[in-house]
């Protein structure tokens, strides 16, 4: 089952799928009030976790994808295959 923080992540991915979201809006967005005291490694950290429930391979991720030098971006289902 998914904590508070990651279904708040995986809701947000959802809601801005396709774009490349910077480590540092996600923290803004999700975390809030609460980004002064998170780092962005603490988001690479809940994306692999959510990579483990939403991909059929987390090692090659096809719906939550890095995007090298900026983040990450949501591909939903449809636009992955």
């Amino acid at each position: 089952s998914l904590t508070n923080l990651e279904l708040r992540l995986l809701k947000y991915f959802i809601e801005h799928a396709g774009m490349v979201l910077t480590r540092n809006q996600i923290l803004e967005d999700v975390w809030g009030e609460q980004s002064a005291f998170v780092t962005t490694r603490t988001i690479d950290n809940f994306v692999l976790r959510l990579r483990k429930l939403v991909e059929s391979n987390p090692a090659e991720p096809v719906h939550i994808v890095s995007v090298r030098g900026a983040g990450y971006r949501f591909m939903p289902e449809e636009a992955a295959e």
